[in-house]
């Protein structure tokens, strides 16, 4: 139900448990977005937070601070700022920071913009040096600086923008320069979902999609979900699809295990690749240490595939470790997969052995 927007890390279109947004995504989550901070679910501390600052701007009469909003892809960020602009009565104007390269694509958008009027701009990280220290001015003064001309006879005309809100959306927070970060009045870092969140998530947007579904077909969805609402619903609309053909149209918990099964999404939310990635660090080279274009190698992908798309799920679930020396598998990626790990392996006593302690 909380969703938002894709990453610059490599794509993943074809992956069902992929957290990067596709084209039936997009439509299905304009109708399934909530519409205010009473309709969100999860992020608490952020919601809390955020509704105190948005009632405070609207008891003075003034635009809301600018809002920083970090996290993997898929938990909510685009939602979040649709929801500032309703709660703000304000219109929303969406860019994103690839669609703006030169500072003069900055000023036609700052220059157009309406008192009050939300301004979100996804992937903000992504934005060009010039367009980003245009935008320290305008975030502190509300004013940029259009150079006309070239040259010694370029001339700077200042130009007074209406207050506005810009609210930023970033994955990477890390990437962002200090003076941009310090100009942003309130940040945020969304967080994965717990699973009973995550249950709450399917219900609503089943109730939505006219799918009749019980406790445990959401339970057993959640748990697949990979902490992400984006996947959560997308894994809905498959098992919907599955209920539909096989079934008598109700989800239920083994018609979703059955349905899952068909799309080679384990238990634990893995799928081909991932489980291709762990079986090849297993089988192949007995646990690691492996290097990372090796291991891409043996699984037929490149290697940034690899690192970003299968690794960090991989790492959250403590299945895999990157050390010094290369990936290694833990405990649990052999207890995962069935396997024994071979005496005097990474992982076959514990712990300690990945890193040699």
């Amino acid at each position: 139900m909380n969703w938002d927007d894709p990453t610059d890390a490599a794509p993943d279109p074809e992956r069902l448990v992929g957290s990067v947004a596709d084209r039936e995504d997009q439509a299905v989550e304009a109708a399934l977005r909530p519409k205010d901070l009473g309709e969100f679910i999860g992020q608490e501390k952020v919601r809390e937070q955020l509704d105190l600052v948005l009632r405070a701007a609207r008891a003075r009469g003034a635009t809301a601070d600018h809002v920083l909003l970090s996290g993997a892809p898929g938990l909510g960020k685009t939602t979040l700022s649709m929801i500032i602009a309703a709660e703000m009565g304000a219109p929303i104007r969406i860019t994103s920071g690839p669609a703006i390269q030169h500072a003069g694509d900055l000023a036609a958008i700052l220059s157009s913009l309406q008192e009050g009027e939300v301004l979100f701009l996804d992937e903000i990280h992504r934005m060009s040096r010039p367009a980003e220290e245009m935008l320290y001015m305008a975030m502190e003064d509300f004013r940029v600086d259009v150079i006309v001309g070239k040259g010694p006879g370029a001339t700077a005309i200042p130009l007074e923008l209406p207050p506005f809100t810009l609210v930023g959306a970033t994955t990477r927070a890390g990437l962002l320069p200090p003076p941009l970060r310090d100009r942003f009045g309130f940040t945020a870092h969304m967080e994965f979902y717990e699973p009973a969140e995550l249950e709450r998530v399917i219900h609503r947007s089943a109730t939505l999609l006219d799918v009749e579904i019980d406790t445990a077909g959401a339970a057993e969805i959640a748990g697949r979900s990979r902490g992400t609402p984006r996947i959560a619903n997308r894994l809905l609309r498959r098992v919907r699809d599955y209920a539909q053909v096989k079934a008598d149209g109700s989800v239920t918990r083994d018609i979703a295990g059955a349905a899952l099964a068909v799309y080679e999404v384990d238990g634990r939310g893995l799928d081909r690749l991932d489980r291709g990635v762990l079986e090849a660090l297993l089988k192949l080279f007995g646990g690691g240490p492996v290097g990372l274009s090796t291991l891409a190698v043996a699984v037929g992908e490149e290697r940034e595939t690899v690192e970003e798309v299968a690794e960090p799920f991989l790492v959250r679930e403590g299945l895999l470790a990157r050390t010094p020396r290369g990936r290694v598998a833990t405990p649990a990626a052999w207890a995962h997969l069935g396997l024994t790990p071979p005496q005097g392996r990474p992982g076959a006593t514990g712990q300690g052995d990945l890193f040699g302690a």
